[in-house]
């Protein structure tokens, strides 16, 4: 059974950084693509970005620039660095796991999915 738990999220404000954890339980990291996700309130998940299992990574266009995704495969923990923040990117942000190897920004390329961790930003 694979389990993803995010941590990190919280209330800030606009400009501020946050660094969103994502520990994967029950399967070993390495070679499993990771993502983030998001959905802000009435409107539908979106991708965010996407890193593979050799660590190249594809980020959304609303986001390039402000946020970076990394991986620690000793402790199976996946984090999202995120800068200069905007009100715009307030959301449940969601981590995602699949073991295909191949680049994926698409909700149905995820098997596994964690809770979610709310970000708010204030102006």
């Amino acid at each position: 059974q694979v389990q993803l738990v995010e941590s990190g999220g919280g209330l800030v404000q606009a400009g501020d950084s946050l660094r969103l954890s994502c520990v994967v339980s029950g399967r070993t990291l390495s070679s499993y693509r990771m993502g983030w996700f998001r959905q802000a309130p009435g409107k539908e998940r979106e991708f965010v970005v996407v890193i593979n299992w050799t660590a190249g990574s594809y980020y959304a266009d609303s986001v390039k620039g402000r946020f970076t995704i990394s991986r620690d495969n000793a402790k199976n923990t996946v984090y999202l660095q995120m800068n200069s923040l905007k009100p715009e990117d307030t959301a449940v942000y969601y981590c995602a796991a699949d073991p295909k190897r191949t680049t994926n920004w698409s909700i149905s390329g995820y098997l596994y999915w964690g809770q979610g961790t709310q970000v708010t930003v204030s102006s």
